[in-house]
């Protein structure tokens, strides 16, 4: 019954006057490059060029709609079969045309030839990228290709094609035309994509394609930059497209034990070069079966199976080993190696010195004086360090490594900078920001986080705001600590009820301070002092609980909010924080709201710490309804 349903619904669709697409500008032609090739649909010649403006042929184009069927994985290059006289077995494109005929995509000639040479017609394209769909030729009516073309239409596979129905094709035609089919409902009604690929979830979801997603699923590896490992990588690595740390880089600039991943279809390598030195603590769940790791206090999932050997109870690493691991691109374990055999040193605030357990490589458990940093890396690591050591909070310490390969803390020498970071935050004065530079905002309680160069955009820094500064052997710097620059450090809110005892004539100072920060409430009282505050926006520094200062913050009366920027009644800009805190005050009460909440139908006041010249921002919204 369906069967005698559809070709009179497609043959009244030709009465409809077709339209074209206008209502969505089709993708960057980068962007579907990218996609097909991560699903090895449409790759470039060894150089990675498209070729995008010639024609295609119908061996070509058979060879485009095996790679986008479900089959694309089972073909292969060679078949002892001659599908067509004038497609013998020794054809290129002869395994391709067997596997499409045999799948019903495409057809030969009346004559019983193929015309592999044949420049192909958009409508011949159209029809078998229907077919792909699920749709058979006794599904349409009328004579062809009037049916296969109105479902194109109406199925949107029509974006972006230049080429009319009796047309030659370009590759870029092609390109559009097997891109559109993927978000395409097949006659099941499912996506293609989908179809195609049900294990992966490649869609978000608003049903777009999810780059991200299918770009890691085209990946292979990791394997570790050394000796021999252009071998293990599936295509010629000159010819690839490189990026590291994120970064568009040349193959040149890779380094020894780069943690290395490929796509061959997409010709890309993708290197990270995130390690960590130190003390190999503990692995979890156990010995015998390794699915992460312990080292420097902090625990790292295991990627590779290779990892997991060399720190399982048959590998070469015991707990209580100094080891550096090599780490992927998801912060996973991709190798690990003897200390001694990698470079570089790590740099950071101590945070905190207190004793910890470890357990020795006979499995004994033993405590040790231990230092907790924050390094420039953004991330946390702890260290055993020696009994009469004087490490404190807030010191500036480097991790290096000893001539026996164990990991060695030491104060590290202050050194300064000071100039301006230009707007576009690639240079602070006339020296160049590296690529990867690390950048940590510290005080002087040993609290540090990391910060990133457009955070510094604009932004004059004296000798006393830059702590330490090193520089590449390019001469750019790479990592850079501050000195309370940012004010991200800290946590603001509303002080929402002050008590003040002052008698101090009798000798009796006390006060009690409630705030909310972030919906939560805090109280702090104090013996012996007050604050001399009021009610409305502040900073709190140091621990909420038990805070070691409690400031004001200076006040604008706002004309528009957008997410990053507001302006003031008298004209003036002010960046607001990603974390801005915004409340509706309702009467004397303080209500925790949001951007979304408050944007019309209110009166804001904008509360911020310092000037903008300073770095300073919109630490919180305060909104007042009509």
């Amino acid at each position: 019954m369906k069967k005698r349903i559809l070709p009179l619904l497609l043959s009244l669709a030709l009465l409809i006057p077709v339209l074209p697409s206008a209502f969505a500008a089709p993708a960057p032609v980068e962007d579907m490059a990218q996609v097909l090739s991560a699903l090895d649909i449409m790759t470039g010649n060894e150089n990675g060029d498209l070729m995008l403006s010639r024609r295609v042929t119908r061996a070509e184009f058979t060879k485009l709609v095996i790679a986008a069927s479900p089959l694309g994985e089972n073909v292969g290059a060679t078949t002892s079969v001659s599908p067509y006289p004038d497609v013998p077995s020794s054809h290129w494109c002869a395994p391709y045309v067997e596997a499409a005929v045999a799948a019903g995509y495409v057809n030969g000639y009346l004559d019983g030839t193929f015309h592999p040479d044949e420049e192909i017609t958009l409508a011949m394209g159209v029809t078998m990228a229907v077919r792909l769909l699920g749709y058979a030729d006794n599904d349409f009516s009328g004579a062809w290709p009037a049916g296969q073309m109105t479902l194109y239409h109406n199925l949107d596979l029509d974006e972006g094609i230049a080429a009319g129905q009796d047309s030659p094709m370009t590759r870029q035609d092609a390109m559009y035309l097997f891109y559109n089919l993927l978000t395409a409902k097949t006659k099941q009604g499912q996506t293609y994509l989908t179809a195609l690929k049900p294990s992966l979830p490649l869609l978000n979801a608003a049903g777009e394609i999810d780059r991200v997603a299918l770009i890691n699923s085209a990946m292979e590896g990791p394997v570790v930059m050394g000796p021999g490992w252009e071998s293990r990588v599936n295509f010629d690595v000159s010819t690839a497209t490189v990026y590291r740390g994120g970064s568009l880089t040349s193959l040149q600039a890779l380094q020894s034990n780069d943690v290395i991943y490929w796509s061959k279809s997409m010709r890309t390598l993708w290197a990270y070069s995130n390690k960590v030195t130190g003390l190999y603590q503990a692995v979890s769940p156990s010995a015998s079966s390794p699915q992460s790791v312990t080292v420097a206090g902090k625990t790292y999932p295991i990627e590779t199976t290779s990892a997991a050997y060399d720190l399982s109870n048959l590998g070469q690493y015991k707990t209580g080993d100094t080891v550096t691991l090599l780490l992927g691109r998801d912060g996973g374990v991709a190798a690990v190696a003897k200390a001694g055999q990698t470079a570089g040193t790590l740099a950071g605030v101590v945070s905190q010195v207190a004793d910890s357990s470890y357990t020795d490589s006979s499995g004994n458990t033993y405590t040790a004086k231990t230092v907790t940093l924050t390094a420039t890396d953004g991330s946390v690591y702890s260290y055993p360090v020696e009994a009469n050591s004087s490490f404190k909070a807030g010191n500036l310490v480097q991790v290096s490594l000893t001539s026996g390969g164990d990991a060695q803390l030491t104060r590290l020498s202050q050194s300064s900078v000071s100039g301006k970071v230009n707007a576009a935050a690639t240079k602070l004065g006339t020296t160049d920001f590296a690529e990867d530079i690390q950048i940590l905002d510290m005080n002087g309680d040993g609290l540090a986080l990391r910060v990133y160069p457009s955070r510094l955009a604009g932004l004059e820094l004296n000798g006393g705001q830059v702590k330490y500064v090193r520089k590449n052997t390019a001469g750019e710097i790479d990592r850079l600590i501050l000195n309370d620059v940012t004010g991200d450090l800290y946590a603001y809110g509303i002080l929402t009820s002050v008590e003040e005892t002052d008698l101090s004539q009798a000798g009796m100072l006390m006060g009690v301070y409630e705030y909310d920060v972030s919906g939560v409430s805090y109280t702090y009282p104090t013996q012996n002092s007050i604050l001399n505050l009021s009610v409305g926006p502040v900073r709190i520094e140091g621990s909420l609980m038990a805070p070691s200062k409690i400031a004001k913050l200076d006040s604008v009366k706002l004309s528009s909010l957008e997410a990053l920027t507001a302006v003031s009644q008298d004209g003036r800009s002010f960046p607001v924080s990603q974390s801005v805190a915004v409340y509706e005050l309702q009467g004397s009460a303080y209500r925790l709201s949001s951007l979304e909440r408050v944007r019309a139908g209110y009166t804001l006041t904008g509360y911020y710490d310092k000037s903008v010249a300073d770095g300073g921002q919109i630490r919180v919204v305060v909104a007042r309804s009509h």
